[in-house]
């Protein structure tokens, strides 16, 4: 979704737009920071650096800022909304960006380090001024100014005229006399057919089908912002949806980069698994573990909370095939563990604790009871010392992980 630069321009018309700023908390306690997903594109709408709004944010709520420029990440420490980081995104461009003439966003920013000044110049108005430097942004904009195209544009203009050049000079010493053109054949300028030629719009099926993929793909990035907005139970229904269109039109085997792209588009990547598990998942489910665990890695791989989210959804198959399943427990978890989908720390923390999140107490007492023999494999392991003349056996500790805010009831999906 767009808005306006001048957002005090209320005209649905107006030309100049922007996207609306997308902020992602991420961490807790001392470590929680707001990322802005979308930084870059709203920098290039504003024609500014993404760092300079950044930092802006950082001065205007004495916050520090961090800066990824290989991958995209644009970081203020602290939680912050996104509604209040787009108001305080207008300050930045009223004092930075608008025109003080016009109020027109066509401006370039011309910093001269060595006298400590900072110029704009509009090209909707031609206005040329100063900038006020007694923000704490201009501090940083004077040691870090934006990269000039004016010297590249030069030599590349320079070099095609000279191409120019050296073309005109061939094409008259060509025939000898440069004004004569008698050799030269006048090309075609009319066809025969062209008075036939139909210059409407294709109309056939197949055509409108791809226009209406174009627009579809379009739509998709326009709601990026809307679907992030939304609570977690909608964003898990929507991928749920997403992962079963995939199934019901035959293309789920090849679609497992297109799933965890969606699922990191709502931020529901840690649940994948979860929904991947229902839908992909039944009393076959030990030749299914074989077919689809490039899809299950994607998710699972140096990711515990996605293989916790696993162990639900591996106790949910159970319960829906449980006279099939329930005996070959031990053998399922095997499977998953030589898969590599789950870690020994995972599976023998999930045996530490019998919840009843996913199935009820008395169900999930028995798989755990048919697990047994395969946890109890997986909770001991041999070490061996060159120092010792013994071999020790240890316990495995489990790893704990930490308590989760956005669980949700899978019977809710």
């Amino acid at each position: 979704m767009s808005v306006n630069v001048n957002r005090s321009v209320s005209d649905q018309f107006y030309r100049y737009k922007m996207p609306r700023l997308i902020a992602k908390v991420e961490g807790k306690g001392n470590g929680i920071k707001t990322v802005i997903v979308n930084m870059v594109d709203v920098a290039k709408a504003l024609n500014r650096p993404p760092t300079y709004p950044t930092k802006f944010f950082g001065c205007e709520l004495g916050a520090q800022t961090q800066f990824d420029t290989k991958n995209d990440r644009y970081i203020v420490n602290g939680s912050h909304e996104a509604n209040k980081l787009q108001d305080m995104l207008d300050g930045f461009i009223r004092k930075f960006v608008l025109c003080a003439e016009c109020d027109n966003p066509e401006t370039d920013l011309h910093v001269n380090p060595k006298k400590q000044t900072i110029g704009t110049s509009c090209k909707a108005c031609g206005y040329r001024g100063m900038l006020d430097t007694r923000h704490k942004l201009c501090t940083f904009i004077l040691k870090n100014p934006p990269e000039s195209n004016d010297s590249g544009s030069a030599s590349v203009k320079k070099e095609k005229e000279k191409k120019n050049r050296k073309k005109d000079k061939e094409n008259g010493s060509g025939s000898g006399e440069a004004g004569n053109h008698d050799n030269f054949d006048a090309p075609q300028a009319v066809d025969g057919d062209d008075d036939d030629e139909d210059w409407a719009e294709e109309t056939t099926e197949e055509a409108q089908r791809r226009r209406m993929e174009e627009i579809s793909d379009h739509a998709k990035n326009l709601t990026l912002s809307d679907d992030l907005e939304k609570p977690l139970e909608e964003r898990v229904n929507l991928f749920y949806n997403f992962v079963k269109q995939k199934k019901e039109s035959g293309t789920i085997d090849g679609a497992d980069k297109d799933i965890l792209a969606e699922a990191e588009r709502l931020d529901v990547k840690a649940m994948g698994p979860l929904i991947l598990s229902e839908l992909l998942f039944d009393e076959n489910i030990r030749d299914q573990i074989k077919k689809y665990k490039r899809h299950f890695l994607r998710f699972c791989h140096n990711n515990k909370k996605a293989q916790k989210y696993l162990m639900g959804g591996f106790e949910c198959v159970v319960k829906l095939h449980q006279v099939q399943l329930l005996p070959r427990v031990p053998i399922i978890l095997k499977d998953l563990y030589d898969a590599d989908l789950l870690e020994e720390d995972v599976i023998v923390a999930w045996a530490e604790k019998v919840s009843k999140k996913y199935v009820s107490k008395e169900l999930a007492k028995e798989i755990h009871a048919k697990a047994a023999p395969f946890v109890k494999c997986r909770a001991v392991k041999v070490v061996y010392s060159s120092s010792a003349r013994e071999l020790k056996v240890e316990t495995v500790k489990p790893h704990t992980p930490e308590k989760e805010d956005d669980d949700i009831d899978i019977d809710a999906i």
